[in-house]
């Protein structure tokens, strides 16, 4: 699917974007393994630490539908320059696919593309819960932090 596609669809939705105390309207387009589409805006709260990112909000719209496989992230803003996503939204997208391509595109078409693992090295990941990478050794290696 082309980044032009995500895009439009990120235009589509960032009016719906909830920013009256930042004036910062963010639209998130999530593009699964499945090929689908998940939309996201911004929603903000008057009590700051309630309010939750676009990015966020298209993750969870895919996870809540059964989708998981998260492949691209794109992130559109009326700015001058691509914005990247916050490190809670790193981490949230990581959950789902440590390696999804985030594309950050400017109102005036300037794009800016990484990969998750060169915005977020050394990613904090459920296996890491469970004693170890998948199939590694359960020794203390990988057993967090005993020193």
């Amino acid at each position: 699917m082309s980044v032009k596609k995500l895009v439009e669809e990120a235009k589509k939705v960032i009016r719906n974007s909830y920013s009256p105390y930042s004036r910062f309207p963010v639209a998130a387009v999530v593009r699964t393994a499945k090929g689908r589409l998940y939309t996201g805006v911004n929603v903000e709260n008057s009590s700051y630490g309630l309010t939750i990112c676009a990015e966020r909000v298209a993750v969870f719209k895919a996870v809540s539908e059964g989708d998981r496989d998260i492949e691209e992230v794109l992130i559109y803003t009326p700015t001058e320059e691509p914005t990247p996503p916050c490190g809670a939204c790193r981490q949230v997208i990581a959950e789902f696919n440590p390696r999804a391509r985030i594309i950050m595109v400017a109102r005036n078409g300037k794009t800016l593309v990484k990969s998750l693992e060169e915005l977020l090295p050394h990613t904090f990941t459920g296996e890491r819960l469970l004693g170890g990478e998948k199939g590694g050794e359960k020794g203390s290696e990988g057993q967090g932090h005993t020193g």
